[in-house]
């Protein structure tokens, strides 16, 4: 747990004033934005990324007077150095560029690149000892022994942005390790949390898109709907915070007001609350160790009037099980895990199966991989992206007979 910083590391950040986003224009980095809108006077930005979208990039690069922007799409560098025509913004195209972005000096980083691209441009904001804000799963999920271990040797610290994960941050602080029972994340229970499990195969896009309290992008909400996110958050929570598969606890909480709660050993249970609005942990993140003024509404627990809470349902839900499967058998399991469920996600927006199917093509292709014999420990970034890769092409091979099976 060194590389997630403690309450009296405070001076550490104190002075933190530059800031850079990796990855501005999505859903977190639209909320990152939003709250360096109304603190103008506390940063300055340093670097901004963006996977493809150059109008949106090169619009908040010149209204946040950013030294440098880089979009990953090697192709578009010449649309985004007319856009910023006539600036003294530095640009740059390409994954070398996002990872120049990165490197740059800034204090406090955002990682939020989606996906295993994301991975390259954290470690080199993590090995100059930045404070990074990590709102991308697949650092931990794909490379999380070596990724914390980067970060302890750098002296770089870790803000868990994911709502979840910041809640435990917070609650984390009430006691001392060793007084630690378990950890609590919670769960909505997206839109099929009543549903019979036969509807839930059935599910279409539009169903599986309708979350009923966060609004995120398309992947994410696909992954609310089945619980895979919820399985990569406990994977997520084990590498950052150093638990065992049994020190995790998920529990359904429809209203998605208590995001996480610790239990220690005289049997408190500390729990953080707030409204369903990314803005909260990053807000958090972005002024730790002090507290910044966020624009999210108060909570108003009187007209919300309950709070409820019921098991998940491991067979209803088995992207959770297949999560805490792939946690205890390590190995890059959770690698081929995450890898695996990217491609069967993809594969069902694009309608070539169905949503039950996403968790099987999960299960396939991890059970394929154990069998070849291909676990191995993880130790280097090239090394998850290569067993991410690979997994990819193997889900992608399985695709055809999970696809027939279900028709």
């Amino acid at each position: 747990m060194s590389a997630v910083p403690l309450r009296n590391n405070k001076a550490a950040l104190a002075a933190a004033r530059t800031v850079t986003v990796l990855g501005a224009t999505g859903s977190i980095g639209d909320s990152t934005m939003d709250l360096l809108r109304g603190a103008r006077d506390r940063y300055q930005v340093e670097a901004l990324t963006a996977n493809s979208n150059v109008e949106a990039l090169a619009k908040l690069a010149k209204e946040f007077d950013a030294r440098f922007a880089a979009i990953a799409d090697p192709a578009r560098l010449g649309e985004l150095k007319d856009a910023l025509a006539g600036t003294n913004i530095e640009c740059g195209a390409g994954e070398s560029a996002v990872i120049e972005a990165a490197a740059r000096p800034a204090d406090w980083v955002m990682a939020a690149v989606s996906g295993a691209a994301g991975l390259k441009p954290a470690l080199a904001a993590v090995d100059r000892g930045a404070a990074v804000a990590l709102a991308n799963k697949e650092c931990l999920v794909c490379a999380g022994d070596f990724f914390m271990q980067r970060a302890a040797k750098a002296g770089a610290c870790i803000l868990p942005a994911d709502s979840e994960h910041n809640a435990l941050f917070q609650a984390l602080s009430s006691g001392n390790r060793e007084e630690l029972v378990r950890v609590i994340i919670t769960a909505s229970g997206g839109p099929f949390r009543t549903w019979a499990p036969a509807d839930i195969e059935q599910a279409t896009l539009e169903q599986a898109l309708k979350h009923p309290n966060w609004s995120m992008g398309q992947k994410i909400t696909i992954d609310s709907a089945s619980m895979m996110n919820k399985g990569l958050e406990v994977i997520e929570a084990s590498y950052l915070f150093a638990l065992s598969a049994d020190e995790i606890d998920v529990l359904v909480h429809p209203q998605s007001i208590i995001h996480g709660m610790v239990e220690f050993s005289d049997r408190s249970v500390v729990a953080q609350l707030g409204a369903p609005d990314m803005r909260i942990p990053i807000a958090h993140c972005l002024g730790w160790p002090e507290r910044i003024v966020g624009p999210s509404a108060r909570l108003d627990l009187a007209k919300i009037g309950q709070l409820t809470f019921e098991a998940p349902d491991f067979e209803r839900f088995p992207g959770l099980r297949l999560a805490y499967e792939a946690l205890r058998t390590g190995r890059g399991a959770t690698t081929v895990f995450n890898a695996a469920n990217e491609v069967a996600v993809a594969a069902f927006i694009a309608g070539k199966i169905k949503f039950g199917s996403i968790a099987r093509l999960v299960e396939a292709t991890i059970n394929d991989w154990i069998r070849a014999g291909n676990l191995a420990p993880l130790s280097s970034a090239d090394d998850a992206i290569t067993v991410d890769h690979n997994a990819r092409n193997r889900a992608a091979s399985l695709l055809p007979q999970i696809a027939l099976k279900a028709s």
